[in-house]
């Protein structure tokens, strides 16, 4: 398997919905970071859902190196 892009050194915070899924970017190419595009195609990367068991600000990994996907574990800081 090939290595994510890394398409931020820092996490994206965003303010989720109890009840909503969210798709994230895994491969870092999508242009619409935190979140699947699509542009994972032809990868061998696939988008992680995310779902909200309540409403809040969840942090999710900018770096794509976390290993508590899709949330950021700190791996930003080793890149």
């Amino acid at each position: 398997m090939s290595e994510p892009v890394c398409a931020a050194d820092h996490p994206f915070p965003v303010d989720v919905e109890q009840g909503k899924s969210y798709f994230w970017c895994a491969c870092g190419r999508s242009a619409k970071q935190p979140f699947c595009d699509g542009s994972h195609k032809g990868t061998d990367f696939s988008p992680v859902k995310y779902e909200a068991t309540k409403s809040e600000t969840v942090y999710f990994c900018g770096c794509k190196r976390t290993k508590n996907k899709p949330l950021c574990d700190g791996s930003h800081k080793n890149c």
